[in-house]
């Protein structure tokens, strides 16, 4: 006899019991198999539901490409989204902080996935955040291909969940960015964040909560809007502008400002004898960035090292090329501008700020 052996009177125990809907899960795929074939592009192939996504290479016209990927999630702003119901940006956000990487290294993003994963499933939340996660991948340029929803009872929170996102893209092997083409004398264009993105936010929680601010209230420094509004735009996606001004292959170099903001992550872009010049002498700190900086008393470099102050992606080019890049870029709707120079390294700092007062 096995030692097995049901016992009398042993109550059966389900995976449900356990926290887990299957079912819940199941009806999710079903719920959001339109929304994500909305995104389909010419690569993409197969159907929701697989062990894996699927993406035809051949039919976007490569012909020796490298592949690019990118995974990252939203950081602690997830807090915030929760805290506001603001499912449908963070979304966005996550697309945002996948693909724009994915074109630093001058690859267009080809596809994208999730992870969800939540202590109990939320349908109408996960669908919200889903249509969110389509909405960054049509302006990414990029199919949603498939992800994975987790309900892990007792490992989250009751109201929390967590996102991950997957992206991957591709470049001709010629035309992948190398650090050493950017040169001294080449210009470095801004283009514009739309506010403070997906970084910095434990800080700014922190912040909130020491000073007993009312995100559900407009600040001093926008009467049209309030905080919580401000503070959940989503990510800007990059992918539009730096296609515009990279039509003819002349962009030698871009960097998408993220953790570490404008000192950390420029450098990423250039080759170490090389210093980038921010000529700050007509750029205003937007005043989102000056209320966080007053908020926090932090200095300029405190704040240019944590958040990305106004300006989300950096394009190198040379100096004969940039004029042109800029219009093009305005025209499609994005607000770019000439913010930089690229100078010797003779002070072993990758960057220096010219005109600002620090």
């Amino acid at each position: 006899m096995s030692k097995y052996k049901k016992k009398l009177n042993k109550s059966k125990i389900t995976y449900k019991d356990s926290g887990v809907d299957i079912d819940k899960g199941n009806l999710l795929v079903k719920d959001i198999s339109d929304i994500t074939e909305s995104t389909s592009n010419e690569g993409s192939i197969g159907k929701l539901g697989g062990f894996g996504g699927l993406f035809d290479l051949k039919k976007c016209g490569f012909i020796d490409p490298i592949l690019v990927s990118s995974t990252d999630g939203v950081g602690t702003k997830l807090q915030l989204a929760i805290k506001t119901k603001s499912y449908f940006n963070v979304g966005i956000d996550l697309v945002a902080m996948c693909a724009n990487d994915v074109l630093a290294q001058g690859a267009k993003p080809l596809f994208f996935m999730d992870y969800y994963a939540t202590s109990k499933l939320d349908n109408a939340i996960a669908v919200e955040v889903i249509k969110g996660i389509a909405e960054g991948c049509k302006q990414a340029g990029c199919a949603l291909i498939g992800g994975e929803t987790a309900e892990m009872p007792g490992h989250y929170k009751k109201n929390d969940f967590d996102l991950a996102g997957f992206c991957v893209g591709a470049v001709e092997r010629a035309n992948l960015f190398k650090k050493s083409s950017v040169k001294k004398g080449d210009h470095v264009i801004g283009l514009s964040s739309s506010g403070v993105h997906s970084n910095g936010y434990s800080l700014v929680r922190k912040m909130i909560e020491k000073n007993s601010i009312n995100i559900f209230e407009k600040p001093e420094f926008d009467d049209t809007n309030t905080l919580a509004d401000i503070l959940m735009r989503p990510t800007l996606l990059y992918t539009n502008a730096f296609l515009e001004a990279n039509e003819n292959q002349k962009v030698k170099s871009t960097s998408h400002i993220t953790g570490g903001g404008l000192i950390e992550n420029p450098p990423r872009a250039y080759n170490k004898n090389l210093t980038l010049k921010f000529d700050m002498k007509n750029y205003k700190l937007p005043p989102l960035f000056e209320w966080l900086k007053s908020n926090t008393n932090l200095s300029l470099l405190e704040l240019a090292k944590t958040f990305n102050c106004g300006i989300g992606f950096l394009i190198f080019a040379d100096k004969k090329d940039v004029n042109r890049m800029v219009k093009k870029i305005n025209k499609i709707g994005y607000n770019a501008f000439l913010i930089g120079t690229m100078i010797e390294n003779d002070t072993n700092e990758d960057v220096i700020f010219d005109n600002w007062h620090y």
